[in-house]
């Protein structure tokens, strides 16, 4: 793939770039790596200083950056701009609550007396330099979460980003930059995938984390075990959304629909999979149909746009050949299935679907649906709906619509996925520990857990 911007409303290619040379790499590396030297003994205040002052320049940028994403990878210009002020909110979590996740520590239930110490603890420090490899679907979010932890921890970033969004990448590294970050501490690497292993295989660089496909996040973590580094993973997911009798059915197929169109559908964490218990099925299903018909697709920049483009026409036409497959054996349509007339002729549109009669054997009962395409399935009891949302090889979100209790209790025991939503939809926050099971990967981003996965966890024990 070129690394250029490529308007997906209209095809039209506004932007290229040229990758970077061996020695251009080499000379970044090098200088990330003096940057780490320096930036890891700086005190938190510090870090917290720079870090509120990137998120202030953000937040002034907010209308800049937001035009940018939507031109880059069509995201509806209302949703780019909440992204963007997600961004400044999860940098001002971090840049005030980092000192006390990465605290000293006293060994848990220990008398360290009993281990010959006078005193022991486990102390939280930067790893190194740490590639990330971000997709594009949330070209600031992916990057912010990892970039906004992994700096106040004391590491310093590289990243390599998806080569459709380099303008929103240029970005992120003159941001830091702005802020007052020291050179080298956050810089943009525009490199195609075959240079990622030349990198992850440097001595120099510490850790990785990916965000993106299963393929992408198996090549990176195959060669960091070689190389034997540090990796999170964060990867696909096909999360269920199920709908127990007992659920306020109105609230339900509402939430259903931002669940699934958000971000034109392109999302890992949007709910793909809607398992309906059969007493609420057909209530269920005619609202949802609706909902989904009635959002408005155009033009991403327009600000009444709900759903916009895909972000290439190979995503379209990956997500035709899933319907189509499903629907010559025996899917019903119940809206959409089709590119929008007056828009598809220009850009990389497709109607929000909704499709049911799914069976195993359809392609699109296992794969992931990467576009505004939602499966419906009828279930008789909160059984079959577990063992339904479990038949897929991913784990990453999952939510439950119910008004018992042991219904949520045993969902939640059962539910094969690194989060549980009841009652809402899947949502990321810097508070909460984000990241999946099974085939959506491995690691957490986000909270303290987030914060710790780059670190050196070291006990330091002290004799008389």
């Amino acid at each position: 793939m070129p690394i250029a911007t490529v308007n997906p409303a209209d095809g039209e290619t506004l932007k290229t770039y040229d990758a970077l040379s061996a020695e251009e790499i080499e000379r970044r590396i090098a200088r990330a790596a003096a940057a780490f030297d320096r930036y890891r003994t700086t005190s938190f205040a510090e870090r917290a200083r720079l870090l509120h002052r990137a998120a202030d320049l953000l937040e002034e940028d907010q209308q800049d950056v937001a035009r940018t994403m939507t031109t880059e990878m069509g995201k509806p210009i209302t949703q780019a701009r909440a992204e963007a002020a997600k961004c400044v909110k999860a940098m001002r979590w971090y840049a005030d609550h980092a000192e006390g996740l990465l605290a000293d520590e006293d060994p848990a239930g220990t008398d360290v007396k009993d281990s010959g110490a006078v005193r022991a603890r486990v102390r939280y420090r930067p790893l190194g330099v740490i590639l990330a490899v971000m997709p594009w679907n949330f070209p600031l979010w992916q990057v912010i979460r990892f970039a906004a932890p992994a700096l106040m921890a004391g590491n310093v970033g590289l990243l390599k980003h998806a080569s459709n969004v380099p303008q929103t990448a240029l970005y992120l590294e003159d941001l830091f930059r702005r802020a007052g970050h020291p050179e080298g501490c956050f810089q943009t690497l525009l490199i195609g995938s075959g240079a990622v292993e030349g990198v992850l295989r440097d001595p120099r660089v510490a850790a990785a984390t990916l965000t993106g496909s299963e393929p992408a996040g198996r090549s990176v973590a195959s060669i960091a075990g070689d190389e034997v580094k540090k990796t999170v993973l964060e990867l696909g997911g096909s999360d269920p959304f199920v709908v127990m009798r007992s659920a306020d059915i109105e609230q339900a197929a509402k939430k259903a629909v931002t669940a699934r169109a958000q971000n034109t559908g392109q999302s890992c964490i949007a709910a793909k999979r809607f398992i309906v218990h059969a007493d609420v099925y057909e209530a269920f299903a005619g609202r949802f149909a609706a909902g989904m018909r009635a959002l408005k697709v155009g033009d991403p920049l327009d600000e009444s746009t709900e759903v916009g483009p895909l972000s290439s026409e190979q995503g379209r036409k990956d997500l035709e050949e899933l319907v189509d497959d499903a629907v010559r054996r025996g899917a019903t349509l119940l809206c959409g299935g089709h590119r929008p007339e007056g828009l598809a002729e220009r850009g990389w549109y497709y109607s929000p679907t909704v499709i049911a009669d799914i069976t195993p054997g359809m392609r699109i009962h296992h794969a992931e649906t990467f576009g505004p395409v939602a499966t419906l399935y009828r279930v008789p009891d909160l059984e079959a709906a577990v063992e339904l949302a479990n038949d897929t090889p991913f784990g990453l979100s999952s939510n439950l619509w119910t008004r018992d209790d042991a219904e949520v209790d045993r969902f939640v025991r059962d539910i094969e996925a690194g989060g549980v939503y009841v009652n809402g939809m899947t949502a990321s926050h810097p508070a909460f520990p984000f990241g999946g099971v099974k085939r959506s990967g491995y690691g957490r981003e986000l909270s303290g857990h987030g914060i710790r996965e780059f670190c050196n966890i070291t006990t330091v024990w002290q004799g008389a």
